[in-house]
């Protein structure tokens, strides 16, 4: 079976990596090439995680780089139908929710070559995000629909997909860091800056509904500049909200007492390094979508901000409370995880370090 599996953004290396080294398992069964389409391309934010998690080199790296929406998934199908054209696979895999996703995801159907998603079925229900419809639009096409939690499946279910193309498989993430858990215990990181257990908290930010607007991120860096005062939080912070709080003159709130309490602004870090300080954290802080599932699994406590999740299933089992941009809000789930008031959570089914496992075993059974 010829596979082409698809990453382009910093997400999907962490997703991607367990399904390649479950193939290679199989090697007169599989036939695989990896495809980089560089929707991510700075070294801090992307080229790092292929030596971190052991993923080899790609055999493409289209290197789009930036630009609106429309001008980055044409760049990418106008490059990915050339290579599917020259290499006649058999299946498309594609994984999460950025615009490489759905671009190749829609150049492979219409050259009807089959298309499986993994982390398929998540659903924010909010349209005002551009990965909610590579969602919903990914979905629609794919053959194999893998899915990380029962809700959804029940989500693609209402939506009328098909019963026969949905496969409950588990989260190829935790997979990731279940096998990284150990070696990033082992950094020396928080040696290196006297950080004790449980003494400070983690932040990442980057959502244009956060960072685009000067008043709304003036707002949550003034709140969470509170928090900053009883426990510091480290902010391996993105390109996009580097550059946002510069052009709004936002830079006060950043401390440059490291390593003293307020809010530390430090490049973007790698995975293993990220997830070195996440796994003892006191809190973190996010407007991102994996680490929801991340810290579920960790135990450590999660505070979204943002106003709805894709990820429910983190809310309803796991350690994650929404908490949106609201000062009152982000204060008052601050201060029951300080008092110690916040509940430890339970691990989603599944989701045990398989996952990718069963995706090989799925298409095995199918070749």
């Amino acid at each position: 079976m010829k596979i082409i599996n698809v990453v382009g953004a910093r997400p999907n290396f962490m997703k991607m990596a367990p399904i390649i080294q479950a193939m290679n398992m199989f090697p007169d069964r599989f036939d695989h090439m990896l495809i980089h389409t560089g929707q991510h391309y700075d070294e801090r934010m992307s080229k790092v995680f292929f030596d971190e998690l052991g993923m080899p080199k790609p055999d493409l790296d289209f290197g789009i780089g930036s630009g609106s929406h429309a001008e980055q998934t044409a760049r990418i199908m106008v490059e990915f139908e050339k290579t599917c054209l020259r290499e006649r696979p058999d299946l498309v895999i594609v994984v999460g929710d950025v615009n490489s996703t759905v671009a190749c995801a829609m150049t492979a159907k219409k050259l009807g070559i089959e298309v499986a998603h993994v982390e398929a079925g998540l659903r924010s229900r909010d349209m005002s995000m551009p990965e909610e419809i590579n969602r919903l639009c990914t979905d629609v096409l794919c053959d194999y629909l893998f899915t990380t939690d029962l809700i959804a499946n029940e989500n693609l279910l209402q939506e009328g997909i098909a019963a026969h193309r949905i496969f409950f498989v588990g989260n190829v993430m935790i997979d990731t860091l279940l096998r990284c858990r150990n070696v990033a215990e082992g950094l020396s990181l928080r040696k290196d800056w006297s950080l004790e257990s449980g003494s400070y908290a983690t932040l990442t930010l980057h959502r244009p509904s956060n960072v685009d607007d000067a008043g709304t991120l003036e707002e949550i860096l003034d709140t969470l500049s509170v928090i900053a005062k009883e426990i510091p939080i480290i902010f391996p912070i993105h390109p996009r909200t580097f550059k946002m709080a510069g052009q709004f003159g936002l830079d006060r709130f950043f401390s440059k007492d490291f390593p003293i309490r307020g809010i530390w602004p430090i490049e973007p870090l790698g995975y293993l390094e990220f997830l070195h300080l996440n796994m003892s954290a006191k809190m973190v802080l996010t407007d991102s979508g994996g680490l929801q599932e991340e810290t579920t699994v960790l135990g450590i406590p999660c505070l979204t901000l943002r106003e709805n999740t894709e990820r429910p299933i983190t809310c309803e089992m796991g350690t994650n409370v929404l908490v949106g941009n609201n000062r009152f809000d982000i204060l008052k789930a601050a201060e029951k995880v300080m008092s110690g008031q916040f509940s430890s959570g339970r691990v989603p089914e599944k989701w045990d370090g398989k996952a990718a496992q069963r995706i090989v075993e799925i298409l095995l059974a199918r070749t």
